[in-house]
């Protein structure tokens, strides 16, 4: 048995700052990590899709140069082989650097393996066992692979990253953000792609305004979709090809395609920790029961990141990893709830999101006021030659404060933040409405939206 203060296992956005904020503070850390340092975010999540966004964009850009006066020659083509080794590179960087930074500090003990709870505060990796009066899990999440699908030649997530060769049909079955990430870089890529979603619209619990208007521009990039589709099952052909059959009203009941993404769901990583060992209970997915302070049921174990429930976001993982920090650390009262959901959808042009939309205002019993703009009435927008999208804010009519944003459109993936520091800091919506911003931008057009506030 090797004695820790500290087990943090898995090594995400969470427990990797974690780990080393412990061992600042004079903790002996071991330090659990099976698969790859960095976790999700750094090998196949945030780091290398957001790579392949930045050269789908590329590629976008020089087919529509004529559009703003620039003429571009036809003949631009995606060598995938070069995407996937500029972002090899930038995740190795990242990787890289983690190790680095564990191998240098004296109080972090890594081990590369699987753990297993034997106990409430004990675990095994590599028949080792290890105790610490503290357990910190951050093992993050998968893709969740139907039954009907599990026999086909699919990718996930992860696999796709890993193609040296452009699909020539590529059939998204799920149509959120990872399905329209993918479905749309891969189009401009240069496949051909088709996403299918079984609910009547693209990332359902978005209000119908704003889902309508993804659909709209990724069906302008041709982009095919097949909503109210289930997918039944699916068979791999003597050509490597796969057909999957749909449950469908309208079109044809089955599509043929070289390649098949399925990005339905996530499930946690926490079916090979033995958690029933350690007495560590778990809801009905799979997912830790924690409470406001990220414990679980056993007192000294917490659960942090996708694994938790509590949030599937690269920012609310690192959260977490602050609620502990500050209040084991610097004696804080930080809390789960504390937080306000905020989310990005990375198509182009991208979503911000902050708080409450409108429908879900509704449904809690606010009486709302709401101010819309769409982007072509932005100058900005207009002059970058793209006016795609809206933006839109949802007030509390009796306290007068923001229950929440969207900005979809040039640059709402940053604009975003704006919204959510008047949200933290709890203030009327007209310390925005009020504000002078720089022009020409997108966000000085914010302020003139929430002069035309209207009632529900």
């Amino acid at each position: 048995m090797k004695n820790f203060d500290v087990i943090i296992i898995g090594s995400g956005q969470a427990g990797t700052p974690l780990a080393f904020k412990m061992a600042a503070s004079g903790k002996k850390v071991a330090f659990i990590e099976k698969q790859h340092l960095g976790g999700t975010c750094v090998n196949d999540g945030c780091t290398p899709t957001k790579a392949y966004v930045a050269s789908a964009r590329r590629a976008w850009d020089a087919r529509h140069g004529e559009e703003l006066g620039v003429i571009i020659p036809d003949g631009t083509s995606v060598d995938l082989r070069k995407v996937k080794a500029r972002k090899d590179a930038l995740v190795k960087k990242s990787a890289d650097g983690i190790r680095k930074g564990v191998e240098n500090e004296d109080y972090i003990t890594l081990f590369e393996g699987e753990a297993r709870f034997t106990g409430g505060n004990t675990v095994s990796v590599n028949d080792t066992e290890l105790s610490a009066a503290e357990i910190y899990i951050n093992v993050g999440a998968r893709s969740l692979i139907p039954d009907n699908l599990k026999a086909l030649d699919y990718l996930t997530n992860q696999s796709i990253l890993e193609l040296t060769k452009l699909p020539e049909h590529l059939i998204v079955i799920g149509g959120s953000y990872i399905g329209l990430e993918f479905g749309q870089m891969f189009k401009r890529f240069g496949s051909k792609v088709t996403i299918v979603e079984k609910a009547p619209k693209i990332i359902g619990h978005e209000d119908d305004e704003i889902s309508e208007q993804i659909l709209d521009f990724l069906k302008e990039e041709g982009i095919r979709f097949r909503l109210n589709s289930s997918c039944t099952q699916g068979q791999m052909n003597e050509d490597g090809s796969v057909t999957v059959k749909l449950d469908c009203e309208q079109g044809e009941p089955e599509i043929t395609g070289s390649h098949i993404l399925i990005a339905v769901g996530r499930k946690p990583n926490t079916d090979t920790l033995n958690l029933e060992a350690g007495g560590i209970e778990t809801d009905e997915r799979g997912y830790i029961k924690t409470d406001d302070y990220l414990e679980t049921n056993v007192k000294g174990v917490y659960a942090l990141g996708d694994c938790n429930g509590k949030g599937a976001f690269t920012h609310t993982a690192y959260n977490d990893f602050e609620i502990i920090a500050g209040n084991k650390l610097s004696g804080r009262d930080r809390k789960v709830t504390d937080r306000i959901i905020s989310y990005c959808l990375y198509t182009d042009p991208p979503l911000g999101r902050a708080g409450m939309n409108k429908t879900q205002a509704k449904e809690k019993g606010y009486d709302i006021l709401e101010a819309k703009m769409p982007m072509d009435k932005v100058s900005r927008a207009g002059e970058k030659g793209e006016t795609r999208g809206s933006m839109s804010v949802v007030i509390d009519s009796r306290s007068k404060k923001i229950l929440g944003a969207s900005i979809l459109g040039v640059g709402g993936d940053e604009i975003i933040s704006g919204i959510l520091n008047i949200m933290y800091a709890d203030a009327p919506y007209a310390v925005v409405r009020d504000s002078v911003i720089p022009h020409p931008t997108v966000s000085e057009l914010i302020p003139s939206m929430l002069e035309g506030l209207k009632g529900e």
